[in-house]
């Protein structure tokens, strides 16, 4: 198995992920305050989620991260879709990644794309706790056992792998029981396959679910199919001691991804704006100081933050 972020961060600083997709979406007139979140504009606007990939690809992302965070067969079921229509939204997410892709690179002429290393997509798998819809993702308080974790992932993992995602991007992960399941499922279901494996904290030195972020990177440090480990879906404030932090135990590239600063209420699911907040401009050298490889931003990032970064590393 080609390990794929090796190959592609040869001769590289670092890499540029994507950033947020239900802020853009936003921008396109699709609503993400339901408990779909942004997977709603996979039934009512698909062609927008093109779009958003595309920008992100123009402003220097080598990946594009799959509309599948909270999408699930079970809740588009319970809107009132067959288990096959809503199975193909999985895979039509896939789709409109591979498309933006397709254009973004189909675009670039030939000495252009002689430079750029071919963009990954890969297949947005977010925790038990997003399903819920209730903000757990950012506390882990939640328990079932490894084989109800494994039927929850099992389904849409078997989807993106069937769609043709180049990695799995095991996101924002409170609950440390919930990625000892994933991994296991991806070691024993999904041999061929690679994954990042990113965290959700409570501060530099823990996951949300109050477990050592030291030993959660250490548990994880031999597993070949992990290409990638880190954060995202944090304060910007936290990314530096978080990189220092997990730099000491382990020899994978570090992925971090965090938000853009603004507040965020998930009992409202609206964000207030922070102008104190500092830009991926004054943070990323420092970032990649520390050790960082795979630099991205979630919630609230743009595609000109991505620019920020990518300026930075390119």
């Amino acid at each position: 198995m080609s390990d794929l972020i090796a190959k592609n961060l040869k001769n590289r600083t670092g890499l540029v992920v994507d950033g947020a997709m239900a802020t853009e979406l936003e921008k396109h007139g699709v609503k993400a305050d339901s408990d779909l979140w942004s997977a709603t504009a996979m039934i009512e606007k698909p062609e927008a989620i093109t779009a958003v990939h595309k920008s992100y690809f123009e402003k220097g992302a080598d990946f594009a991260t799959t509309n599948t965070y909270q999408a699930n067969v079970g809740k588009f079921m319970e809107l009132g879709l067959s288990e096959n229509d809503s199975k193909n939204l999985i895979i039509q997410a896939v789709d409109l990644a591979k498309k933006a892709r397709d254009q973004y690179f189909d675009s670039l002429t030939e000495a252009k794309r002689a430079q750029k290393v071919y963009p990954l997509i890969a297949g947005s798998v977010g925790p038990y706790g997003a399903y819920l819809a209730d903000g757990s993702e950012y506390t882990g308080d939640y328990n079932l056992t490894k084989a109800e974790y494994q039927d929850f992932h099992l389904q849409r993992m078997e989807l993106l792998d069937q769609a043709g995602v180049d990695l799995f991007a095991f996101e924002t992960q409170p609950n440390f029981d919930e990625t000892v399941a994933l991994i296991d499922l991806l070691q024993n279901k999904f041999k061929k396959q690679q994954a990042w494996l990113s965290f959700s904290i409570q501060d530099s030195e823990t996951l949300c679910d109050g477990t050592s972020l030291y030993e959660a990177v250490k548990y994880f440090e031999d597993v070949d199919q992990i290409s990638a480990i880190g954060v995202n879906c944090t304060n910007l404030e936290n990314i530096q001691d978080v990189v220092r932090n997990i730099n000491q135990v382990t020899d994978k590239p570090i992925i971090v991804y965090p938000n853009n600063g603004d507040i965020y209420d998930p009992e409202t699911k609206t964000w207030q704006k922070n102008p104190q907040a500092d830009t991926f401009t004054d943070l990323v050298p420092e970032w990649i100081e520390a050790g960082a490889k795979l630099i991205g931003g979630c919630c609230r990032t743009t595609p000109e933050d991505i620019k920020q970064i990518a300026d930075y590393l390119v």
